[in-house]
């Protein structure tokens, strides 16, 4: 699921850079670890998403752990889904050489000021609201599970220069996002038998009557 949760938003995001001009192509904006970006040089000029965290929904935790099985009327325990928030570094990557100009650097802000724009108009992503996810080869029974609510993670100064150095690369105009809520649950469970009677007889009982 987490991987199915990424790709959507990078291609919601793919698409309203492009409807408003501030990526030219698909490939402007790439999942990718900023941390390489010193060593791969197709990370630069782009909008690089980098999950950065995971955090489990602590408020979440509580929730059945079985369910019936609609075909075979069996009743099945499964542990309950985890779920997750994912942290996602959204970061406008500059050229290798900037020169003079301000001209990318300006670029690289219209880009970031653009992802802010995306998730204040939309507050929730599903995959039925996202025409612009391309599914691919994702696995298909996690799709219709997406419900993503992007959340604005404001970095005190501290937490900022503790990211940018524990990523080991130059700060690049950047945003950060915690996308709650992904689910994650597992396909094994274990069917149990139900109950098709209770005996409430006690032999005490029983006993002390004769």
């Amino acid at each position: 699921m987490i991987t199915e949760a990424v790709v959507l938003i990078r291609d919601e995001v793919r698409n309203y850079l492009r409807q408003v001009k501030a990526a030219l192509n698909a490939q402007d904006v790439l999942l990718g670890n900023i941390a390489s970006l010193e060593n791969q040089t197709n990370l630069t000029d782009k909008v690089i998403i980098t999950l950065v965290n995971v955090e489990e929904e602590s408020a979440l935790k509580n929730s059945k752990s079985w369910s019936k099985n609609p075909l075979t009327g069996g009743i099945e325990t499964r542990y309950p889904p985890v779920y997750l928030n994912l942290y996602l570094l959204f970061t406008a990557t500059l050229p290798e050489s900037v020169g003079e100009s301000d001209t990318h650097y300006q670029r690289a802000l219209n880009r970031i000021a653009a992802i802010v724009e995306l998730f204040q108009s939309k507050k929730v992503f599903t995959v039925q609201n996202s025409p612009a996810f391309d599914p691919g080869e994702l696995q298909e029974r996690l799709l219709n599970e997406i419900q993503l609510f992007p959340e604005l993670y404001t970095l005190t100064f501290e937490q900022i220069n503790h990211l940018w150095g524990s990523l080991g690369g130059k700060q690049s105009p950047f945003v950060m996002y915690k996308m709650r809520v992904v689910k994650v649950q597992g396909l094994i469970s274990a069917e149990v038998p139900s109950v098709e009677s209770v005996d409430f007889e006690d032999n005490n009982l029983k006993n002390h009557s004769n």
